[in-house]
């Protein structure tokens, strides 16, 4: 039962970083910085929320439901959080959320209890990160990160805590921008604003844990899916994020999400296959307020 806890932990971290991690900063390889040019208003606006649900396909867990993945996407004023938003304050930044929990019958089957919370604040004229904030709890473990990205100097500070044990000392990471304007999460959303064409390539790169990542992807395969939104046009995007100097460096697998091929751009699906499983994402409900 310890081998099988340790595997199932493994494959779910894979899929905590793969199902945001794709969509980092994408930009042709003749271009050193993305386009700022944006559709208005953005296909998440003013208000979104998006639930997906996470099965296993391997040994005991096939076909069950093991996570549930919910992301927010809203506007707040600046040095505000999402409960702050208020009609009579002014509207500036971009406020994404991810959070993942354990479902019920995981959860008591394995003795493995996990929420991860994340949110990106992102300054909208330019989509550029401004702080990243992550909250990582797996039982009696936790990890409370916060990254700044300092474009003035250049610089990403990484900070993380024990929240556990406040008199810690805090792991602190800096490291050269390098052109990643974008955290994991506000890439997303990102991407959801650009054009996409079959057969395109991009590089990405992701900021995560205070390193920076460059990251092949593919536009691969337009199909038509079922889906919980109705049958719709979908683009395959393949992403390479497994290998060395890859974001997942230490286990062999490939990645797979499906967006609608529409002015939303929706990611409707995401499978990641790994030598311990396959892990699918499915789109369960996607709310907009307009």
């Amino acid at each position: 039962m310890i081998k099988l806890r340790r595997i199932f932990l493994l494959s779910l971290c894979a899929l905590l970083a793969t199902l945001t991690a794709p969509f980092a900063a994408a930009r042709t390889h003749d271009n050193t910085r993305p386009a700022a040019a944006h559709p208005t208003p953005l296909p998440f606006e003013p208000k979104e929320e998006l639930v997906y649900e996470g099965e296993f396909s391997k040994l005991l867990l096939r076909g069950v439901q093991i996570a549930e993945f919910r992301f927010t996407a809203t506007r707040a004023a600046v040095n505000a959080t999402p409960t702050d938003v208020r009609d009579d304050l002014p509207v500036t930044n971009l406020i994404f959320t991810g959070n993942a929990d354990a479902k019920g019958w995981f959860r008591k089957l394995f003795g493995i209890d996990f929420h991860f919370n994340m949110e990106s604040v992102v300054e909208p004229d330019t989509f550029t990160i401004l702080r990243t904030t992550k909250l990582d709890e797996q039982g009696k473990r936790a990890r409370a990160s916060e990254a700044i990205f300092d474009r003035g100097a250049q610089q990403i500070t990484w900070t993380e805590r024990n929240p556990n044990d406040p008199a810690s000392q805090p792991r602190i990471i800096q490291h050269p921008l390098d052109h990643a304007a974008y955290d994991f999460l506000s890439a997303i959303y990102y991407l959801r604003t650009q054009p996409l064409v079959l057969g395109q390539r991009l590089e990405l790169v992701l900021s995560d844990s205070g390193d920076v990542f460059r990251i092949p992807v593919g536009v691969v395969e337009r199909k038509r899916m079922k889906t919980v939104l109705g049958k719709v046009q979908t683009l395959r995007v393949d992403v390479e994020l497994f290998g060395k100097q890859r974001l997942i460096q230490d286990r062999n697998g490939s990645m797979s999400v499906w967006l609608t091929d529409d002015a939303r751009r929706i990611p409707v699906r995401a499978r990641i296959n790994t030598d311990v499983g396959e892990l699918t994402i499915t789109l369960k409900r996607a709310v907009a307020q307009k």
